[in-house]
Formats: C-alpha cells, structure tokens, sequence
C-alpha cells in the first residue's frame, strides 16, 4: 500500500454541539494512521466557492444527488453568516498512513437515510426525507474525500487558503454586550499519544461541558528549549519550596539506613542542601516527558529541534474561560482530583496528570506564544507531502 494523506472537516454544526471529541476518538482508534496535522478554519467565501465546486464528479444518480446536497450544504453552512458575515468554524484533521483516505472514508461513513451507528456519520449525520422523498433536514457532520485524488486536489485548495482563513480565529463567537470573554490554552499531554486510543478525544468531551468554544488547535512536538521555557516558573518552585518535603523523605531514608534518628537541626539542613538537587532533577524529568529530551542530555543542535513526544494544544475561549476549564481538569494531583474531573479519570500521578491548563488569562498568552498554536504545520505537511508526490 502507498502512503497517503487524508482529511476530515468537522462541520460548524459539530463543533456548535460539542461532537467534536466523539468525533476525533473514533478517527484516533479505528483508522489506525497517524494523526499529523489539526488546524481550525473560518472559511471565507471564496474558499468555500472554490471547495464546493470540487463536490460534482459522479455520474450515478444516487450518487449525484448525494454530491448536490453536499455541495448545497457547504454553500450555505461554511461560508460567513448571510446577515452578520460573521465567519463560522471548522476544524480539518490530517491523517497520514497506508490506504488513509479509504480507511478514513470508512470511518466517516456515506449519507444514507438508513442509519445503524457504525460510522462517523451514522451517529453524528442526518438524511431525513419526507414522503415524497424529499429532503427535509440534512448534515453530514463531516466532510471527507472518496478517492486518493479529491483529497489531493482539495488538501492543496485548503492548504492555498491556511494562512488567511485559518489558525487561532478571531471574532468568530457573539456575546452579549456585557460578556467578557477571556481565552485559555489546553495541551493535552504526551502520555495520551502513546498509543491510538480515545483520551484525546474523550478529554475535549469533558472540556466541552464547560460551554466554551474552540478557536485554536495544533498538534505540536514541544522541543526541549520550549519546554525549558513553557515551565519556567515551575523550575525555582521546585528548588526552593520542596524543603521540607525533601528533608524529611532525607531523614526517614538516613535513619532506615544507618539505624539512628536524625535531629531536627540536621533535618533542615538536609532540606537546604539536598532541594535544589532534588528540584533539577524533576524539572529534567518534566522536560524529557514534554519533549522527549532532557536539557543535560540533550545536543546543542536539538535544543530547538521539535520533540520527540506529541501533544495536542488547544484554545479555548468565552466567559470565565480559565477558572471553567481549571474546573473540569481538577487539581495537579490526581489523586486529590474530584470524580469526573478529567485528571481524576485520566491522571496517573503529579507528571503524568493527562492535561495542563493555563492559570490565569496573562499565562494563557504566554504559554500559546511558545507553543505558537497558529503556527501552519498543516500548510508545511500537505506542500512537503505533495512535492515529494
């Protein structure tokens, strides 16, 4: 089988009725290929012209009239809002591996009034005809290429348009003339990339309990200077406010050791001594889990390299962003974390703890400008893939 690169377009109507984690679990555990690329669109017209007119190549009539319907619904559903032009979102997945758009195709499922749960569209799509047969509501909830070159040709049309229509959206949700809507970043952690599974998807259903929007997404390889960066402040609290902790695992393991009782005066000074050790060896640990690498380990030419270890950043946005998203992930400690809270359900320990959320609206800056969520890696792996073609 030859490599190939797939698409998926969750729809306006899935991202607005949070189906997005659903969604993405079921891409992530059936198809078997390699998540690569996650960017969200706010698609503008001329985008979506050019789009629609690539719907139309069946001869079939049944198939004919499925593709007028899809092409009719990305005319009226993608583009920007007839009244307000306010734009509307979409996010494009991009799978990479052997036979990707058959396998992702299979996955998203074909439009049928028939339905059975099995696929993507199935669960999440609608066809519903009167009894004339004809149609009364229709959403596919997602949009996928049926053959290795529509998503060629389409994957290069979405890519032409990534830098203007598509990254970290802007003024794509309307609040109330009272609302303050702040914004907050999400990294879903390496420990959830593993292997194929549905953490990830299964971690944006409990974010989206919270009501918030996503505007941002980006599968990103944090590089050890990024991550040497992103925890920073973490770095001085782990030198210098683990003394007492430090000291007294210190003392037990002397006095297990050596069989005497180590005074207190001696206990202290073990604190000092031995916390700024102990802190640099857990901010090595926490850099090598982000990245793959740790900083002493590490060659001066990979410092900036992309890591080795993947991650999914997200931003969310709207009312009471940061403490709402802060809510559902639960405290650092997995085992102090409420039940239903997601470092409860997915936390291993005080690391490995699934999920990181930015502390407040100044950090959230911050921590989206190392991780540069906008950044177009979409755009970079689609013109590579192609030109090697």
């Amino acid at each position: 089988m030859s490599e190939q690169l797939a698409y998926a377009i969750l729809t306006p109507y899935s991202l607005h009725k949070s189906r997005t984690g659903g969604i993405i679990t079921r891409l992530n555990t059936r198809t078997g290929l390699e998540l690569v690329a996650a960017r969200m669109f706010a698609p503008s017209a001329e985008l979506v012209q050019e789009y629609a007119a690539t719907i139309l190549s069946a001869q079939n009539a049944q198939d004919r009239r499925i593709q007028e319907l899809i092409r009719d619904y990305i005319l009226q559903n993608l583009g920007p809002e007839p009244k307000t032009h306010r734009r509307r979102r979409v996010m494009l997945l991009l799978f990479r591996g052997d036979d990707a758009v058959r396998k992702v195709r299979a996955v998203v499922g074909n439009i049928s009034p028939q339905r059975s749960g099995e696929t993507i569209r199935d669960t999440y799509g609608d066809l519903i005809l009167d009894e004339n047969e004809q149609v009364r509501y229709f959403e596919p909830a997602v949009l996928a290429a049926r053959a290795p070159a529509e998503a060629e040709s389409r994957l290069k049309l979405w890519a032409k348009y990534s830098d203007a229509d598509g990254g970290v959206l802007e003024n794509v949700i309307a609040y109330g003339p009272n609302d303050k809507p702040e914004r907050t970043l999400v990294l879903l952690k390496p420990d959830n990339f593993r292997f194929a599974s549905g953490r990830p998807g299964n971690m944006i259903d409990f974010f989206s309990r919270t009501g918030l929007f996503i505007v941002g997404i980006k599968l990103h390889r944090m590089s050890v200077a990024q991550a040497i960066e992103f925890y920073g402040p973490v770095r001085e609290v782990l030198r210098t406010k683990l003394g007492d902790m430090v000291a007294e695992r210190a003392k037990q393991a002397l006095e297990k050791e050596f069989s005497f009782t180590v005074p207190a005066g001696e206990t202290r000074q073990l604190g000092t001594l031995l916390c700024p050790v102990f802190g640099e060896y857990q901010f090595e640990n926490i850099v090598r889990f982000m990245s793959g690498r740790a900083p002493s380990e590490c060659d001066p030419s990979l410092m900036t390299a992309p890591g080795t270890e993947k991650c999914i950043a997200l931003i969310y946005e709207g009312v009471n962003a940061v403490a709402k998203i802060r809510d559902v992930l639960g405290p650092t400690d997995p085992t102090k974390a409420p039940p239903g809270s997601i470092r409860r359900e997915f936390g291993s320990n005080i690391m490995v703890n699934a999920a990181h959320a930015s502390d407040s609206v100044e950090n959230a800056l911050r921590e989206s400008r190392i991780v540069n969520v906008g950044e177009n890696l979409f755009r970079q792996i689609v013109d590579a893939f192609y030109a090697q073609a």
